[in-house]
């Protein structure tokens, strides 16, 4: 009977044994796969919001490649012209308000618009820009101050002759800038997001108190050897550990650097693993001790690590899903009722394509099919999925076939609520093709329509252009003027049909994209239709304003070349500018197939 006793006590020793390090190394294998996935996801979320940043830089380095397309510059000291240029630019960029300058090659100042706060010839941050000049590059400085105010330097060459003969320089205040102002909206109490110079200066943040300040010793060390697919930087603040993901290589030398505690970023998940594993350890002991009452034991220690499986993923910030091979849900995370609304348990035994949306449904279900017939396969997708309260949201999906691991016999899926990532890419790809000041297309927009729809339709081309704008802005200011642009731009948008494109492609020209329409007739009607709009009288900070619009068409046949297509309905337009704009006459000119002009008087 001892003898019994004994083996039954060794054997429980042996399984305990056994079954605690098949437990712990379980929990780390699964802890060290969800740290995989946590930080792949993360890098991949760092490098794609650089990558917009970076968008954002360059968009600004175009825009005064763009002005510089359409003003001549004369390059003398102190140039009179140069400087009411200048002013010119100054006033209708969001980008470059506090001011522009022109400087030859070596950096001496010819002309600025502003007399006072100007950055200092010799100041180190205009070292990047120089280097990125001489690379063939636009080129952004790093962070200056000047007086307080944090500003950024962004300039393209002036060429005469083919060569190089000078800068022409915009002056950024990053404290007012459309990046920061984004940053502060999306702010995140779990992370702190910045954009920094080479040096490490704090160019645009979630809070921004910090602009102009400097990010950690240790962050600054990495960035210039940070790749564009993002490097982690693991650092101590005081006595709090930190993680970093640095997106470095963006022009100028500056970085996108998400930072957060690390207690933060690993999460419930590592908290909960220690537990688990400091738990197998006393079930052994407790096992040695109490093997006299085994059978209760077993019973207990099952109820308990069922208990603390749920606790592990009841504070996970990810929903986790297992789906047998029709798609309905066999188990779901207690997460599930925090994220999705839904009541622990209800979700299992129906499909998950219920709470799809319609649109995404039929791809989910052809990517969910192709997944079950390739073994251990992994696929990432995104897609709107419908919580509790009935409004969809964007989540991205990690679905890794499991089917032939006995232990789950199905789909594992990691879900996790992307919305605000998604509104934020969005936001920024619509302000890069859309103007700033009255909503409209862009010229880059109206650009990208017209090269696709020339290939494969004909499109009338209306090159509108205001007649006696610029008196009204001059007479009542620069905010006046804007008002009376984005009335313009209602109007015009009244006169158009739903599937024509309306855009603003200068100060005070817009292009009416007609696709289908060779039709003189119809295009004069259009034109008619605009002209009257706008000569209709506006009311502007209660005055009347009475302007008029020179409108010139050409007809594109299909395959026609976009920017010929341009150039003939701007040729068009000035034709009738020179004539005495649209008062003088009542009609435009219209440049049809054959390239030949007509005008009514």
């Amino acid at each position: 009977m001892r003898l019994r006793n004994w083996i039954a006590v060794v054997v429980s020793v042996l399984l305990l044994a056994a079954a605690g390090t098949v437990g712990i190394l379980v929990n780390r294998s699964a802890l060290r796969a969800a740290d995989a996935v946590h930080r792949n996801d993360s890098q991949a979320l760092a490098v794609n919001n650089g990558t917009l940043t970076k968008q954002l830089q360059l968009l600004s380095a175009k825009e005064l490649a763009s002005f510089l397309g359409d003003h001549t510059l004369h390059l003398g000291k102190n140039s009179a012209a140069d400087k009411a240029t200048l002013a010119t630019l100054v006033t209708k960029s969001s980008t470059f308000s506090y001011g522009a300058l022109i400087t030859d090659l070596s950096g001496t100042v010819l002309t600025a618009s502003r007399t006072t706060g100007l950055p200092s010839a010799t100041d180190a941050a205009w070292k990047p820009l120089r280097a990125a000049l001489l690379a063939g590059q636009p080129g952004f400085s790093s962070i200056m101050n000047v007086n307080g105010t944090y500003l950024e330097a962004v300039a393209v060459p002036i060429t005469v002759g083919g060569s190089a003969a000078g800068l022409l320089i915009g002056l950024n205040a990053v404290a007012s800038t459309s990046l920061q102002q984004y940053l502060e909206t999306l702010k995140d109490d779990t992370h702190t997001t910045v954009v920094v110079d080479a040096a490490g200066t704090i160019a645009a943040t979630d809070n921004a108190a910090d602009v102009g300040t400097t990010v950690d010793s240790a962050i600054r060390s990495a960035i210039a050897a940070a790749p564009a697919s993002g490097t982690f930087v693991e650092y101590t603040a005081g006595s709090t550990k930190m993680i970093a993901i640095v997106v470095g290589q963006l022009p100028g030398g500056y970085a996108y650097v998400r930072t957060q505690t690390r207690q933060s970023f690993d999460g419930a998940v590592h908290a909960k693993s220690q537990t688990l594993n400091m738990t197998l350890l006393a079930m052994l002991l407790i096992g040695v001790a109490a093997v006299s009452i085994l059978g209760y034991r077993t019973m207990l220690q099952r109820r308990r690590s069922d208990e603390r499986f749920q606790a592990l993923f009841q504070h996970a910030p990810d929903l986790v899903s297992v789906l047998d091979a029709d798609g309905r849900i066999a188990f779901s995370s207690p997460s599930g009722a925090a994220i999705l609304g839904f009541g622990t348990g209800k979700l299992v035994g129906t499909s998950v394509f219920d709470i799809i949306h319609p649109e995404d449904r039929p791809y989910m279900m052809q990517q969910f099919g192709m997944l079950l017939n390739e073994k251990d396969a992994v696929i990432r997708l995104q897609c709107r999925v419908r919580p509790a309260t009935g409004e969809y949201r964007w989540f991205e999906f990690t679905a890794s076939n499991q089917m032939g691991n006995p232990a789950l016999a199905g789909v594992v899926i990691n879900a996790r609520d992307v919305s605000e990532n998604r509104a934020f890419q969005e936001r920024l790809e619509f302000e890069a093709q859309h103007d700033a000041l009255t909503g409209l297309p862009n010229r880059r927009r109206m650009q990208d329509v017209l090269g696709a729809s020339l290939p494969f339709d004909a499109v009338a081309v209306l090159f509108v252009d205001l007649d006696g704008f610029k008196p009204v802005n001059d007479a009542h200011g620069h905010e006046a003027g804007d008002e009376l642009l984005r009335q313009v731009a209602a109007r015009l948008s009244a006169c158009v049909r739903e599937n024509d494109v309306l855009s603003r492609v200068g100060g005070d020209e817009f292009v009416v994209l007609m696709p289908g329409v060779l039709d003189p007739g119809s295009v004069e009607a259009t034109s008619a239709r605009i002209r009257s709009a706008i000569e209709a009288p506006f009311m502007i900070d209660g005055n009347e304003v009475r302007i008029g619009a020179s409108v010139g068409v050409h007809l594109a046949p299909h395959s026609c070349d976009p920017d010929e297509a341009l150039r003939a309905a701007d040729h068009a337009m000035y034709t009738i500018k020179k004539a005495g704009g649209s008062r003088a006459l009542r009609e435009p000119v219209v440049a049809g197939v054959s390239g030949r002009h007509r005008a009514e008087p």
